[in-house]
């Protein structure tokens, strides 16, 4: 792909968010995207939103599951970019409208009080630079269909990782723990929607560890020359399938004595 096609496809995506309407598979337009093809589309929506005023607030780490990544044929996680209109607070409820095909995922976030960065961060390091971890909800969405209704082609994971990781929202809980309080792949949530529980899961589920997860981002990070900033968010990767939310849905994750997390849509 070329840098206009990149420009093109980025501005796609974000008029589709405007209007609430999918676009179709980026991948069935152009069929040698790839990787690095996806990454740059997602830059030039961070650039665009830039422009628009928003500001970034952290990055999500997502295909973090081998389940996920046997799904998608790929044995690398993915990122995207946090932006300061994506968060809500626990209990709020999120308009109609606001999502297209809204879903959610259970994580574990950290919030940093120093900068991270580095193509050798460890574990260590990791632990070092946050400030807390809590209970947080992911809230996915995608601009582009899940399956071309013509040709029966499924999204693949460039698509994805180009609409920014299919990435839309974040709840955190109120809880705020040390980074090293709990043993983090241990730390589950029981995850419900109306009353019924929906998925369950450990952190175990998120590469052995959320924590090696962030070390991961913040490696690859490193590559393009980019870096973790104090007060920014960071959501570790789903240990759970992802939940339908359709209108009227009511969120509620469980993570004992970890906290909580509530989320409804309208």
């Amino acid at each position: 792909m070329t840098p206009d096609e990149h420009a093109q496809a980025a501005a796609d995506l974000l008029a589709a968010e405007a209007r609430g309407q999918q676009i179709g598979l980026l991948s069935q337009r152009f069929p040698d995207m790839g990787m690095d093809d996806a990454y740059a589309i997602q830059n030039a929506i961070y650039a665009q939103k830039l422009d628009q005023g928003r500001h970034v607030i952290g990055w999500k780490i997502g295909l973090t599951s081998k389940a996920m990544q046997y799904a998608l044929n790929i044995d690398i996680p993915d990122s995207g970019i946090l932006f300061d209109d994506m968060a809500f607070q626990t209990g709020s409820t999120v308009p109609q409208g606001r999502f297209i095909q809204p879903r959610i995922e259970a994580e574990i976030a950290f919030v940093m009080k120093a900068p991270l960065s580095g193509a050798d961060i460890t574990r260590a390091d990791v632990l070092a630079a946050t400030d807390y971890v809590a209970p947080s909800l992911e809230i996915l969405d995608t601009r582009i269909v899940r399956k071309d209704a013509r040709s029966g082609q499924t999204r693949s994971v460039f698509d994805t990782i180009a609409d920014n990781a299919a990435n839309a929202g974040l709840v955190l809980g109120a809880q705020r723990h040390a980074p090293d309080a709990f043993d983090l792949r241990w730390v589950g949530a029981i995850t419900t929607r109306n009353g019924e529980v929906e998925e369950t899961g450990l952190g175990a589920g998120v590469l052995n560890d959320p924590v090696e997860s962030v070390v991961w981002l913040a490696r690859r990070m490193a590559q393009y020359g980019q870096s973790i900033a104090p007060g920014q968010i960071i959501l570790s990767g789903s240990f759970i399938r992802p939940v339908e939310c359709p209108p009227g849905s009511v969120i509620h994750a469980n993570f004992a004595d970890f906290g909580s997390v509530d989320i409804q849509f309208a």
